[in-house]
């Protein structure tokens, strides 16, 4: 299975906020801190505001927090607000080809296994987790300590 490009930086967004406490993390930032645009970024923030992983601040100082604390976000969260599909093969499709064993079939069940435990190590890992994992991530990130700006609660 493979995740998409739009789920990938879902997690790096959450994960430049969680490394950004009580701060507004702006757009521009975040999309300078992994090399993409920030047009992008902006597709990818609106199915996470949707589903309250991530606020907005507008106006000249906003920018974008955790809707909930990083140890409340897990990476399954992410997943299922990002991908469209888990289809792992063509018979779990709506619309699967004629097959007869389709409702037998040993094949189904171990894919449909497979990805339930994919789906429970997902859910495993909060966003905090990764976060913490990497003490360093504010640097790797160049979250700049120095230059203080809007405190902002959760």
């Amino acid at each position: 299975m493979r995740l998409t490009r739009q789920t990938n930086y879902a997690v790096r967004i959450l994960m430049y906020c969680a490394a950004n406490p009580g701060r507004l993390s702006r757009i521009p930032e975040i999309a300078s801190a992994y090399g993409v645009s920030e047009l992008f970024l902006f597709k990818i923030l609106q199915p996470l505001v949707e589903h309250n992983l991530v606020e907005t601040v507008r106006g000249r100082n906003g920018g974008v927090r955790l809707g909930r604390a990083a140890s409340q976000i897990t990476l399954f969260d992410i997943v299922r607000v990002t991908e469209d599909n888990f289809a792992m093969a063509e018979c779990f499709e709506k619309d699967a080809t004629e097959c007869p064993l389709v409702d037998a079939c040993a094949l189904n069940e171990a894919l449909r296994k497979a990805l339930g435990a994919f789906f429970e190590v997902l859910e495993s890992y909060t966003i905090e987790d990764l976060v913490k994992a990497r003490p360093n991530m504010r640097s790797l990130l160049g979250i700049d300590v120095e230059l203080p700006r809007a405190v902002v609660a959760n």
